[in-house]
């Protein structure tokens, strides 16, 4: 095929991808759902599974061998902006004061990962089979560990808009909670990772030593030198952007020829990116990344669906995925719920709070992205984890439509209002974390207190 030739068919398959994208998020919108939904079943839609089974070729010709690692290639630079501005929105500081949301985090943290790992050491037999024979070890039960205890931060953070529970008690609890949960997420898997693909102990202490010295360079060098350069008096934010851009696309580099994925590095970037002297990320600086990645991230979706190959599944494979299934919902609604009531919360919004956090969606994704690619995970396997995070998602709106009370229908606050005094901070301006498929709506701006519009910056 000549480049032309390829650049065609890369072009077409990107508008297939974004109109799909597109169409099946507003109809998920329609019916109740995070527009991530619909974009989860439209990836699943392009790929083999139903695309493929079309007459004609059809999905050979639209997606040609070729051009998948052009469109791979895409999807991992979405997902390098998309983990960057998680990483510059997380805020751990909202933990102060808050023993609720500190018993909430740790509880559905630990308990969904003590339910992984021990489905996988109960069940090795269902888990070997479905996983291509790869071995059960160590690396592979405390993948599964991670996998059940993810919850997805800008699909949760959607879903809480969406209901009206944006400033109130169990919104901004779970929201606080999904954040800490991230937060230690994210290292753990790392560790795994390292200590899966390099297997003697020698070659795994070179790694960690490697990757540690890494993180201290991004601490001491890197941030220092971003803080002068963004601080500066009169730097306009043209200037500002394309440095970001190059310190999470050379991060996400770095950690790649360590040996890990290349969102760790993007994640690392956005946490010691200098933020506002109030602690808020800048939204001018946040924006540009998160509408880029929001536009780029359907092809995340087409090129995960691709992988999930259902036709492929065993009739054992559904009792697995029965097992996966409730020890996720488990994992995440008792003890949400459990660890919210000790934290002398009412039962209704305890509850409400355990179901926000089963919430998976897109962070889901991208570690079964990452465990496939390393290996960890094979195709009925991923595909069977990938039917678990779009259940888990979508059983989130109807759930959380029978447990809301009226009240709780409440006004989001604004920028940089805390709701409740001191609960943690939820912002619903243009900083706010948001759904990645949408970009953030310019809401102009803001009156003054004399009620005349202030001046844009």
């Amino acid at each position: 095929m000549s480049s032309d030739s390829v650049i065609t068919h890369v072009v077409a398959a990107l508008a297939v991808v974004v109109a799909a994208s597109h169409a099946l998020g507003a109809l998920a919108r329609r019916l109740g759902q995070p527009p991530v939904v619909g974009q989860l079943f439209a990836g699943i839609a392009l790929g083999p599974s139903l695309l493929g089974l079309a007459p004609g070729g059809v999905y050979e010709t639209l997606f040609p061998s070729e051009i998948k690692p052009i469109l791979s290639a895409l999807a991992q630079v979405a997902l390098i902006f998309f983990l960057f501005a998680v990483g510059y929105e997380l805020d751990l500081g909202m933990l102060r004061g808050q023993r609720s949301v500190t018993t909430v985090s740790v509880s559905g943290f630990a308990v969904p990962m003590l339910l992984g790992a021990g489905i996988v050491l109960l069940l090795p037999g269902l888990f070997a089979d479905a996983n291509g024979d790869r071995p059960t070890d160590l690396t592979f039960v405390l993948y599964m560990a991670i996998a059940l205890s993810i919850t997805a931060v800008p699909v949760l953070a959607s879903i809480i808009k969406d209901q009206g529970l944006a400033g109130t008690r169990p919104g901004t609890v779970a929201m606080a909670s999904a954040g800490v949960i991230d937060a230690l997420s994210w290292p753990v898997l790392a560790v795994v990772l390292v200590g899966g693909v390099h297997g003697s102990a020698r070659e795994w202490g070179v790694e960690a030593a490697l990757l540690v010295l890494y993180v201290l360079v991004m601490l001491c060098a890197v941030r220092p030198l971003m803080a002068r350069w963004i601080g500066r008096p009169g730097t306009p934010v043209s200037r500002q952007v394309p440095v970001a851009v190059t310190v999470a696309l050379a991060s996400a580099w770095a950690t790649n020829a360590l040996g890990l994925h290349v969102i760790f590095g993007a994640l690392l970037a956005g946490v010691i990116m200098p933020r506002r002297p109030d602690g808020s990320p800048d939204g001018r600086l946040l924006r540009p990344l998160q509408d880029t990645g929001g536009l780029l991230l359907p092809m995340f979706f087409a090129v995960s669906g691709t992988a999930v190959v259902l036709d492929g599944l065993h009739s054992s494979d559904l009792l697995l995925l029965a097992v996966i299934i409730a020890a996720a919902v488990v994992g995440k609604v008792a003890s949400g719920t459990l660890a919210a009531r000790a934290g002398r919360l009412p039962w209704r919004e305890s509850l409400l709070i355990g179901v926000l956090l089963n919430t998976r969606g897109l962070t889901e994704l991208i570690v079964l992205d990452v465990g496939l690619r390393a290996g960890v995970i094979g195709p009925r396997l991923y595909a069977l984890l990938v039917v678990m995070a779009l259940v888990t998602t979508a059983a989130a709106g109807p759930l959380i439509r029978l447990l809301r009370h009226p009240a709780d229908a409440l006004p989001a606050p604004r920028e940089g209002h805390r709701a409740g005094g001191s609960t943690p901070e939820i912002w619903s301006g243009p900083e706010a974390v948001h759904d990645p498929a949408e970009p953030v709506p310019d809401q102009g701006p803001l009156p003054s207190p004399g009620g005349e519009p202030a001046p844009r910056a």
